[in-house]
């Protein structure tokens, strides 16, 4: 499958740069103030104890700060980040390893913690309720079984299916946060300010423009800028106006409402081929050719949250404001 402009997953080119465009505190971030102001409180509470803060879980769609939000954390409280996966993570052995090496109030940070197979989330158990793991030394008969203490450190996971995580692992979570797609405003804000940091020139009418078509998402939004900026150089005078974010948008095919190609055939495809819904899951992804859960992560949270389909206990139903968007009649639906 081709590749998406406006692919929310992070690419080898968002590495790059997100580092740099990162905010490092609190108090840059833009957006989810409840979760900023709840993290102030926490981590002030913590350091005032001299304590490790709680363990933290982030959920929510890809490119809304997942990650950063745990960079932030270790900087506010002035510890190490050490940065983890679930897929990266095979044997019980490897993330004993991991928590073995820690040094008191280190951060872990396991992104897409979803994924971890069953054997390695076992290890956690302990390690996040008691500061402490169980290894088995020996095999067979002379096997036993040894507690290492460890230092008290703070888990930082990270998912976009929440809802694939076992009731033991997210019970252990103290704080359990579910990061919401961003307004125009904010995206706006966070856009001149990478901007500056790229030395490239916008105005703001052009900060809105790409603001409106990043689909509530910061990743989004800085990946745009920079193709932006490339046709402002190329074809125009090399500042980002109103006509030239909307131009060069059109040209990649990001309609007004961050719907690309692969969204609009999506509800093309409900539309004409099941009349508007409902539809299954599984039958839409096959009529696509698109995996059931790239679109209940990747596509779906957007589309309902503009109010583009309705998911109802029949399947996904596409709404008036569907038709509407691609100009065309509604059908009656049964």
């Amino acid at each position: 499958m081709a590749k998406r402009m406006i692919e929310t997953a992070l690419t080898e080119e968002d590495a790059k740069i997100e580092g740099s465009l990162r905010p490092q505190k609190l108090d840059d971030y833009v957006g989810q103030s409840k979760i900023k102001e709840n993290l102030k409180v926490y981590i002030q509470a913590a350091k005032q104890r001299g304590d490790a803060l709680d363990h933290v879980l982030f959920y929510g769609p890809p490119g809304l700060g997942k990650t950063t939000l745990a960079g932030i954390i270790a900087n506010e409280m002035g510890v190490n980040m050490r940065v983890t996966s679930g897929p990266a993570i095979e044997k019980p052995g490897e993330m004993a390893a991991i928590l073995n090496n820690l040094e008191e109030g280190d951060l872990l940070f396991v992104d897409e913690i979803h994924r971890l197979n069953r054997q390695v989330e076992e290890v956690l158990y302990p390690a996040m309720e008691d500061y402490c793991i169980d290894i088995m030394i020996g095999k067979g008969a002379s096997a036993r079984s040894v507690r290492l203490e460890l230092p008290k450190f703070t888990l930082v996971g990270a998912t976009t299916r929440a809802g694939l995580l076992t009731a033991p692992l997210r019970d252990r979570f103290g704080m359990i946060h579910h990061l919401e797609f961003y307004t125009v405003e904010e995206l706006k804000t966070i856009i001149l300010h990478s901007a500056r940091v790229l030395n490239v020139e916008i105005e703001e009418k052009g900060a809105v423009e790409l603001a409106r078509r990043s689909r509530g998402t910061p990743r989004l939004a800085n990946r745009m800028l920079k193709r932006v900026r490339d046709f402002a150089q190329v074809k125009y005078d090399g500042v980002i106006t109103e006509t030239v974010a909307k131009t060069a948008l059109d040209l990649m095919d990001v309609d007004k409402l961050g719907l690309d190609r692969i969204d609009r055939n999506m509800l093309m495809t409900m539309i004409q081929k099941f009349q508007g819904g409902p539809v299954g899951l599984d039958t839409l992804a096959a009529a696509i050719g698109e995996d059931a859960g790239t679109i209940e992560d990747v596509y779906e949270p957007y589309l309902l949250m503009n109010g583009l389909i309705n998911r109802t206990p029949r399947g996904r139903v596409a709404t008036e404001l569907a038709y509407a968007h691609l100009g065309m009649g509604v059908f009656a639906q049964g």
